[in-house]
C-alpha cells in the first residue's frame, strides 16, 4: 500500500523518529514521509510510534492509499525530496 506519514513530535525526539521511518519510506519534506509499505512494514511501524512517542504529547498521522496511483499531489513551491526514481 501506498503510505503518507506526517508527524509532529517534542523537538528532541524528531531526528528519532526521522532516522526509523527514513528505513521503510522515503523522506520528502520536514516530517513527511511516503511511500509503499507491507501491511507487516506497516504494523511495525506503528509499533515503534507507540513504544517510542508519548501519545498524549506526539502526534503522528499515517495516510494509506492501495497505490501511488490513487494519491493526486500538488506540489507548490520547491520539491525538496522528489520520490521519483527515474534513471
Amino acid at each position: 500500500m501506498y503510505t503518507l506519514i506526517v508527524y509532529d513530535v517534542e523537538e528532541k525526539k524528531v531526528a528519532k523518529v526521522n532516522k526509523f521511518l527514513k528505513t521503510y519510506l522515503n523522506w520528502v519534506q520536514n516530517s513527511v514521509f511516503e511511500g509503499e509499505l507491507t501491511d507487516a512494514q506497516l504494523n511495525r511501524i506503528i509499533s515503534w510510534i507507540k513504544a517510542h512517542l508519548d501519545l498524549e504529547i506526539d502526534s503522528v498521522m499515517i495516510y494509506t492509499a492501495r497505490s501511488e496511483k490513487w494519491l493526486s499531489k500538488k506540489i507548490i513551491g520547491v520539491e525538496k525530496n522528489s520520490t521519483n526514481n527515474i534513471l
